[in-house]
């Protein structure tokens, strides 16, 4: 196992994973700490969060998470994720045009290891995951081969960054962290074929 740790000097991307689009790399600190503080206050009062449920071993079972879905160009996009998408380019430098939010209300709220569905992305483009909110942890892991698993403490005002071919060698997932009593909120932004 192998964990990641805060530095005493100024946050630089720490490489997680390396593949020839720039693998999994862990950015801290990548967003302003105020305007973290403020999309978070305003994603969790202004977005219209779903609960979904998914056929899991024969039966239907609840997500364990809030859920949304809005495209860039989207009529009723809520604040503050217009502002998000035009920082998260100039950030990564990625046409994004599709972000996913996950609300996670609790450390009993988690998503089990997978990878992104890749067949409406744009190959070749990252994935950007910016953490509003609480810390939690993400564990990454390949798909084969000998189990290394990274755990990545995502605290708020990050950026974790997966290329599209990571997708086909690694799974991510957020596991339930009994003691977390603060929500975390996942803004995933893609980029999709039109």
């Amino acid at each position: 196992m192998f964990e990641l740790q805060d530095t005493l000097f100024a946050p630089e991307p720490l490489p997680v994973v390396t593949d020839a689009e720039g693998g999994i790399r862990y950015l801290p600190e990548s967003i302003a700490a105020e305007s973290a503080r403020r999309w978070f206050e305003e994603a969790l009062r202004n977005v219209g969060w779903l609960s979904q449920q998914r056929m899991m071993y024969e039966r239907e079972v609840a997500v364990p998470r809030l859920l949304a879905t809005f495209a860039r160009e989207s009529a009723d996009l809520p604040a503050p994720l217009g502002e998000a998408f035009e920082v998260v380019r100039d950030l990564i430098g990625a046409p994004f045009n599709r972000v996913g939010l996950n609300l996670y209300r609790d450390g009993h709220d988690s998503v089990a290891p997978h990878s992104d569905k890749t067949e409406r992305l744009i190959p070749a483009q990252p994935i950007a995951i910016v953490s509003l909110g609480a810390t939690r942890r993400m564990s990454i892991r390949p798909k084969t081969g000998a189990a290394r698993t990274v755990h990545v403490d995502l605290a708020a005002g990050s950026c974790l960054v997966m290329s599209y071919a990571s997708q086909f060698t690694h799974l991510h997932g957020i596991p339930k962290t009994p003691g977390v009593s603060e929500p975390r909120i996942s803004l995933a932004f893609r980029c999709f074929e039109a």
